[in-house]
This record gives structure tokens, C-alpha cells and sequence, in this order.
């Protein structure tokens, strides 16, 4: 059976004997997307849930920190590899960790130096002193597993800061499949439902795996309760439940039966069929469309002139076809068409909603911390308050971000559908990574006055108080003979310093509480502006890929049509000769086409029964 690389070097071959750089260049694209055919798999979840243990246990060897007081904070990547080997990659530019690295990385774009390391060195590495500059850590294995899959461990998605959570946020779209790791010793989470729909509206493929089951002898309760939650909300996701320590156990002992019992199997052959065959298949559909399209853009000029040779008598309605085509497909490129004009405005009021959606969330957390605020003194509450907080605003630029993002497959939907109502051919499948690391410029909230006093800072402000207390108090009753410190005068300096020290405190306690609401509203301040920015330059990215590729579609019909309408009259002026032996040729070219286009064919049928016997 041939090849999609045998066909997609024949297509590449035709396109440049027939002089078409533009169909050419597609079609190394397509190549360069087929080379690398890794699918990318996310763990994540809350701290402390057992998600880099699930991954040491899925590749069989220890590659990411596990230890009670050890959590994720940068992501490792684990794929495949002819011999194990590790990295870190360190960012050398002026950001520091979450600059960039480099082309194929899980995290944006940056100045990054790649360090080998042991690997069993990797995970006392990236828990250790010395992560500031850490981007990631990169881990290659020989496992079979691995063959087609990366593995991403995640920092946790609440309580390790806004742009770590959101970061991971943001990686949602690039994943092929999420697992979300959740241990047996509890029903989900409201926060961890959250991230689900999150993951579940950005991702096309999420898993949620149980673990620690054999620490948690009612894992089978809690697992029937996290299945109703998804069914409450509507989350089609399965449900494995996993034991990493037994499977880490079974690769030591060799015990196949050990393996089985910790589920890490039936994890793994869902990941196998449901992800990376999954993908595989849609990976060669796309190669399929552009195949397809290249070939007819090709067989239209052989054939048209084919036809003019062979038939001479519909000759002249073939090229008035032909040209009335053109036209319309020079028409379509160069106008202002409906669906730039759908582009340019779906744009503009997306940007306007994303910016009254984000204050508008901003608005809500700031109400909801100034009434946290008013309730009682910020000073002592403050690094819970902050937790809070940053939770908060976690969760709400989380539900920012996802709403934006679907609103731009929907506005990218309803271009190319304007598209093709204008004339339009099909639109290659639209793909756009991350926009990059953004959000590290996110600052962490400032330290607040907890509004602690040292005894000796009461006491002078018990006496600043009691000092007019005493001296007015003595002056007057001295008019009656006593002296000017006595009972009295004493007994009213005691509440005059009674009352200033309650006094003081309580102006403390309002400037603590007007500044923490003034730090609360720049904070908030602060995340709009990078979050706003973050999610704008995402939408642009999307629209200026977007008319890129529906431009060169556009271009490729024209250029496809001129051709045909250069060919058809060409035709006409061909000598008797020299018209025999351009038949002969146009003949074995437009059979190449065919031979091509069948096979072509047959790839696509041959990736439908893939897609279509899954449950």
C-alpha cells in the first residue's frame, strides 16, 4: 500500500513540473506538520494530588519531583527518545523563568539555554534552590509508551499563584487530551469542576483519573460521586482510578498482575486508542485536504488544455468558462469581500467585549474583597486574604480566557463560513499555539502592615493619651488642696489612655483597611492590563492567521484559473506537430493526476474506519 510520504513526494514533484511554488509550499508546510507527530498530553490538577507521581508511574521511572513538602512549579515534558536523557531549559533573557523557550516547547517564545543533566538528577533539580531561571524540564525515554505521546506534569492549578494557574490555562488549546488528577481521598472539588469545563470547552479529549487508591479505602464511593458530578454538569470525561505506588511496584517486581490491579493499564490503552490514534487520524485527514486541493489545482489547467487540444470545436466556450471564472475568483481576492468585512468587525467587538468582561470580573472580586475587608481588621488576615484572592482571581481571568477563546473559534467559524457563501474554496484546518508568556509580568500582591505593637509601643501611646488626663485633672482638684498627681487625676489619665489606645487602634485598623482596598484595586488594576493584553494579541494572532489562510486559498483559485485560461489559449496557436506531442504529455501528466488522486483518495477512506468504530 503506498505511503501519505510516497504520495506527498509525487504531489510535491508534479507541483514544481507544473511551475506552482505557491500549491509547492503548501505542501512542504503540510510535511513540516507531519514530521513531528508527538500528541501532547497534560496532567494537571491541585497541588499535592499525586499528578507527577501518576507520571513516574506511567513512564516506569522517577523523572518528576515526589515528596510531602515538594510541589510543581514548572512543567516537565517526558517524551520519547533512544536513550534517556534530561535537560533544563533556562531562560538567559531579562524576564527570567517564563520568558520563552524554544521552538516546540510547552512554554512561549524567549532567549532559553537548554543544560544536560543526569536524569536522575532532574527532579532534585527542579524542586531545589536555583529554580528561578527554570522554564521547564525536558525528559527522553525509551519507552514504548512514549512512542507518538508527550507527557507535560503541570504545576497545580490553585494556590501556587495567578500566572502559574493561568499559564496552564493558557496551554489548554495546544493539548491534544487533559488528565486531571484528583486523589481517592475526596469527591471533586468546586475549583476542580471548574477547571474541568475549562478544559473540557478548550480541549477535545479530557480524562479524569482517581489516585491513590490504595491509601483510600473508600475510593469506589468517591470515584461513584465524582462520576455523578460530571454527569451534573455535563462533562463526558471517564473515570480511571490508579495506584502509582503499585505501579511503580509492579515495573520493580516485573508483576503483571500488580500492573493490572494499580488501573495504570486501562489508563494507558485509553490514552493509546482514544488520543494518539485519535490524532493520528485527524493528522492525516488534514495531510488528506491538502492533497486533495493541491491535485485539483493541478488537473484544472492540465485538463483545460487537454480539452482544448482534443476538442477544438468547444474550445471557445471552454475558454469563456474559464475566464468567467477567473474573474469571479480575481473578484473574490481583491475586493473588500463580506467575510473580511465579518473579520474585521467580529474583531473590533470581540476586543470590546474582552475588555468589559474582564473589568467586569475585576468588579465583582474587588466588591467581593472590600466586603471582606470592611469585615474586620485586614492586618492579621492578610496572607489568607491574599491566598484568597489570588484564587479568586485565578478562577475569574480563567473563566475570562476561556470565553474569549471560544468566541474566537466561533468568529473564525463564521468567517470562513462567509467565505465560502462568497465563492470561496475550502479553508485548511485553522491551528494557533500560545501567545506566549505573558502573564509572569503578573505581580504578587505587596505585604500589608499586619498590625502588630510592641508592649512598648502601647504603653507610650497609653501615656501620650493619659498625660493631659493627669495634668488637667490635677490642676483642678489642686484648687481644693490635693496634690496634682492623686487618685483621681490618675484614675482620669487611666481612661483619657484608655481611650486614646482604642482610638489609635481603630485609626489603624481604617488605614490598614483603606490600604489594602487601594492595593486590592491596583492589583486588579494590574491583572486587567496583562490579562486584557494577553488575550488581545491571542485574538490577533487568530485573525491575522485566520485571513492569511483564506488569502492564500483565495490566491490559489486565481492562479489556478489564470493558468487554466493561459493553457486553453495556448492551445489554440499549437502547431499540428507540436500539437500531438503536447497532447501526449498533457495526456501522462493528467494521468499522474489521476493515479495521484486516487491514492489520495484511499488515504482518506483508510483514516474513516479509525473515527468512526470508536464507542
Amino acid at each position: 500500500m503506498v505511503t501519505s510520504a510516497q504520495v506527498l513526494d509525487r504531489a510535491m514533484a508534479l507541483a514544481e513540473v507544473c511551475e506552482r511554488p505557491d500549491l509547492h509550499r503548501r505542501l512542504v508546510q503540510a510535511r513540516a506538520r507531519g514530521e513531528d507527530p508527538r500528541v501532547r498530553v497534560l496532567v494537571v490538577g491541585e497541588p499535592k494530588q499525586g499528578k507527577s507521581s501518576l507520571v513516574n508511574a506511567l513512564v516506569g521511572a522517577p523523572v518528576c519531583p515526589v515528596a510531602d513538602d515538594v510541589a510543581t512549579v514548572v512543567p516537565t515534558v517526558v517524551r520519547a527518545g533512544q536513550a534517556p536523557r534530561a535537560s533544563l531549559v533556562l531562560a538567559t533573557g531579562p524576564g527570567g523563568a517564563g520568558s520563552g523557550s524554544g521552538a516546540g516547547d510547552v512554554i512561549g517564545e524567549g532567549p532559553t539555554e537548554r543544560v544536560p543533566v543526569p536524569i536522575d538528577q532532574v527532579a532534585a533539580r527542579v524542586a531545589g534552590e536555583g529554580t528561578e531561571r527554570l522554564v521547564q524540564a525536558e525528559v527522553e525515554l525509551p519507552r514504548r509508551l512514549l512512542d507518538g505521546l508527550e507527557l507535560v506534569d503541570t504545576a497545580g492549578v490553585g494556590g501556587v499563584g495567578t500566572h502559574r494557574a493561568l499559564r496552564t490555562v493558557d496551554l489548554l488549546p495546544t493539548a491534544d487530551a487533559v488528565l486531571l488528577v484528583s486523589d481517592g481521598s475526596q469527591e471533586f472539588t468546586a475549583p476542580e469542576m471548574a477547571f474541568l469545563e475549562q478544559a473540557a470547552a478548550l480541549c477535545p479529549t479530557v480524562v479524569c483519573v482517581l489516585t491513590k487508591t490504595d491509601a483510600c479505602p473508600n475510593w469506589r464511593t468517591i470515584a461513584d460521586l465524582d462520576r455523578a458530578h460530571l454527569a451534573g454538569r455535563g462533562v463526558e470525561a471517564p473515570l480511571f482510578a490508579v495506584s502509582s505506588a503499585l505501579a511503580q511496584l509492579a515495573v520493580q517486581h516485573r508483576d503483571r498482575e500488580l500492573h493490572e490491579e494499580s488501573g495504570i493499564g486501562a489508563l494507558v490503552t485509553h490514552l493509546r486508542r482514544e488520543v494518539v490514534d485519535r490524532a493520528e487520524t485527524l493528522a492525516r485527514r488534514s495531510l488528506v485536504h491538502d492533497l486533495s486541493a493541491v491535485t485539483e489545482h493541478l488537473s484544472l489547467a492540465v485538463r483545460s488544455e487537454l480539452a482544448g487540444l482534443e476538442d477544438p470545436a468547444h474550445r471557445d466556450e471552454l475558454l469563456r468558462g474559464l475566464e468567467d471564472a477567473r474573474a469571479a475568483a480575481d473578484d473574490l481576492r481583491r475586493r473588500s469581500s463580506r467575510w473580511q468585512q465579518v473579520l474585521a468587525d467580529g474583531v473590533t467587538d470581540l476586543m470590546a467585549d474582552i475588555d468589559f468582561d474582564l473589568r467586569d470580573r475585576s468588579r465583582v472580586v474587588i466588591r467581593e474583597a472590600e466586603e471582606a475587608i470592611d469585615a474586620q481588621d485586614p492586618g492579621p488576615m492578610w496572607p489568607e486574604l491574599a491566598e484568597w484572592l489570588d484564587r479568586r482571581i485565578a478562577a475569574a481571568v480563567a473563566d475570562s480566557y476561556v470565553w474569549a477563546e471560544q468566541r474566537s473559534e466561533w468568529l473564525a467559524a463564521r468567517v470562513i463560513e462567509q467565505f465560502a457563501r462568497d465563492g470561496g474554496a475550502a479553508v485548511p484546518t485553522l491551528s494557533v499555539g500560545a501567545a506566549g508568556d505573558a502573564l509572569e509580568s503578573i505581580v504578587d500582591l505587596p505585604v500589608l502592615d499586619d498590625g502588630s505593637m510592641t508592649l512598648r509601643e502601647r504603653t507610650l501611646i497609653g501615656l501620650r493619651g493619659s498625660y493631659t488626663g493627669v495634668l488637667m485633672t490635677g490642676l483642678v482638684t489642686s484648687l481644693a488642696g490635693m496634690a496634682i498627681i492623686n487618685p483621681v487625676s490618675v484614675a482620669a489619665g487611666v481612661l483619657l489612655g484608655r481611650k486614646a489606645y482604642n482610638d489609635d487602634k481603630k485609626q489603624r485598623v481604617q488605614r490598614r483597611q483603606s490600604e489594602a482596598k487601594a492595593v486590592v484595586r491596583r492589583h486588579l488594576d494590574e491583572v486587567v492590563f496583562q490579562v486584557g493584553k494577553h488575550l488581545k494579541d491571542r485574538l490577533r494572532t487568530v485573525s491575522r492567521t485566520l485571513r492569511d489562510l483564506i488569502t492564500d486559498t483565495a490566491d490559489e483559485m486565481s492562479r489556478s484559473l489564470a493558468d487554466a485560461v493561459a493553457a486553453a489559449q495556448r492551445s489554440t496557436r499549437e502547431a499540428t506537430a507540436e500539437r500531438d506531442a503536447r497532447i501526449r504529455s498533457l495526456r501522462q501528466r493528467r494521468d499522474q493526476l489521476d493515479r495521484l488522486a486516487a491514492d489520495v483518495r484511499s488515504l482518506g477512506r483508510a483514516a474513516v474506519p479509525a473515527a468512526d468504530s470508536r464507542p
